[in-house]
């Protein structure tokens, strides 16, 4: 019993049948350092602003179709280290708080 299909190959070589994915999880790589630096404008800066900078770094080394999405996350991953770095220097600590 299958619970899927089948794969089927149009060509005689199975390796050139496999879809490309790099650019799709570039795309991925993308939207998540845009909605990670967001996130972390408000909460854990210090954790999601280097991932939002890595993520985007990768996703337009890799040419993703969505540039503007990759250099607005390592917009918001620069902006979330800035917010951190503002907040320490206000309270002379390395936390912050309301």
């Amino acid at each position: 019993m299958q619970l899927t299909a089948p794969a089927t190959s149009t060509t005689t070589d199975n390796n050139a049948a496999v879809k490309p994915t790099g650019r799709r999880d570039a795309d991925g790589m993308a939207v998540a350092s845009f909605i990670l630096g967001l996130v972390g404008l408000l909460v854990l800066n210090v954790f999601l602003g280097p991932i939002a900078i890595a993520l985007a770094g990768v996703a337009l080394w890799r040419g993703t179709a969505r540039r503007g999405r990759a250099f607005l996350g390592l917009g918001l991953g620069i902006a979330d280290l800035l917010v951190l770095v503002a907040f320490m220097q206000l309270d002379s600590t390395v936390s912050w708080s309301f």
